[in-house]
């Protein structure tokens, strides 16, 4: 398999970024625009991208909401991605919807990535010691090379958005700055 690489930008939506969103932080909007950057040297490199959206079914329990209030509805504001993200008519751009925290999780993204050859997996998005780490863990468990941009992720906990990426570069993949990372697309 040749070393091919897949951008993997999770949960950029209303919800963590809109400053109406009911899951925004003041941090959040920090990512926007090295998460810009990385989705233009993607596209501009031919790059696969994989846009990830956290979505749940209106009236239908789910697991997440023993932990989680009802968020992400299917069909409502905060579920939509936040302008300028999602597909935009990029060649090598899909969507993936979760349920769960990983992207991975009861989801197609492992076929898909396994189908296009990809051995490696460059990760950003939202929040760093949640949807971010779980995919990260799961990326790696599924036996890609994980490799998570440090600009391009953070939380509304900053010291658990810190072990999480001490945890990913020790145990999972490596952390690197976004100049490498724009660098692994180039």
């Amino acid at each position: 398999m040749t070393d091919r690489t897949a951008l993997v930008v999770v949960d950029m939506q209303n919800s963590f970024l809109h400053p109406d969103g009911e899951n925004f932080y003041p941090a959040a909007p920090e990512v926007i625009a090295p998460i810009r950057a990385l989705i233009e040297a993607a596209a501009a490199s031919d790059t696969t991208i994989v846009h990830v959206c956290d979505r749940h079914r209106e009236g239908f329990d789910d697991l997440e909401q023993i932990r989680l209030p009802v968020h992400c509805v299917t069909g409502g504001f905060n579920a939509e991605f936040y302008d300028g993200f999602g597909p935009q008519g990029r060649p090598r751009e899909i969507t993936i919807t979760k349920r769960r925290y990983s992207a991975f999780f009861a989801t197609e993204l492992a076929l898909f990535l396994h189908e296009q050859g990809i051995s490696r997996v460059l990760l950003c998005g939202v929040k760093t010691n949640v949807c971010v780490r779980a995919t990260a863990t799961d990326a790696f468990a599924n036996g890609y090379e994980v490799v998570l941009v440090r600009e391009a992720t953070n939380s509304n906990r900053a010291h658990l958005a810190e072990a999480s990426l001490e945890d990913v570069d020790r145990y999972i993949g490596k952390v690197v700055d976004l100049k490498t990372a724009l660098g692994m697309l180039g």
